[in-house]
């Protein structure tokens, strides 16, 4: 998959950081985080969203140990990514998937913008905003939801479920 609108995503327990860029793969924006609550309230608002940035393509981090080992954190995000792409599938608008190790991402963006400590969600925002330029720059391609699940549980040892 060549250069497109994407939109990346830092899911963390109350928050999900958020950036996306613009057609051709050249911008990255922090967009505003997304106050974490039920489910569907998260899915609307970001249903939402991939309509009006016209996105072809979600991003999503996995935060893996030093050991390239998928944590707690990386399970959760990993059945919160297909969960959100099942569903925006379901709204008529499947879009493929693609994976990021975001090790230490929340650290390197508090270090480049001096958001440490910061609860705005300006950070979560700035973490996505690196996850999305690591994607654009390493080119992993983004999958069809059910290649994504396939491809994230042989790579990162994930569990199914």
């Amino acid at each position: 998959m060549g250069p497109c609108s994407a939109l990346a995503l830092d899911v963390g327990q109350r928050r999900i950081g958020l950036a996306g860029c613009d057609a051709l793969g050249l911008t990255v924006t922090p967009l505003p985080a997304l106050l974490r609550g039920p489910f569907e309230r998260d899915l609307n608002q970001l249903l939402t969203l991939v309509k009006q940035r016209q996105v072809r393509a979600l991003v999503v981090g996995l935060p893996l140990d030093a050991d390239q080992q998928p944590t707690r954190q990386a399970l959760h995000c990993r059945r919160y990514g297909l969960r959100l792409g099942r569903a925006l599938a379901a709204a008529g608008l499947a879009l493929p998937l693609a994976w990021v190790n975001e090790h230490s991402s929340s650290w390197a963006a508090g270090e480049r913008f001096g958001l440490h400590g910061d609860r705005s969600g300006r950070l979560d925002s700035a973490a996505a905003m690196l996850l999305l330029e690591q994607w654009l720059q390493e080119g992993p391609a983004a999958e069809p939801v059910a290649a994504a699940a396939i491809e994230s549980r042989q790579r990162h040892h994930l569990d199914p479920s």
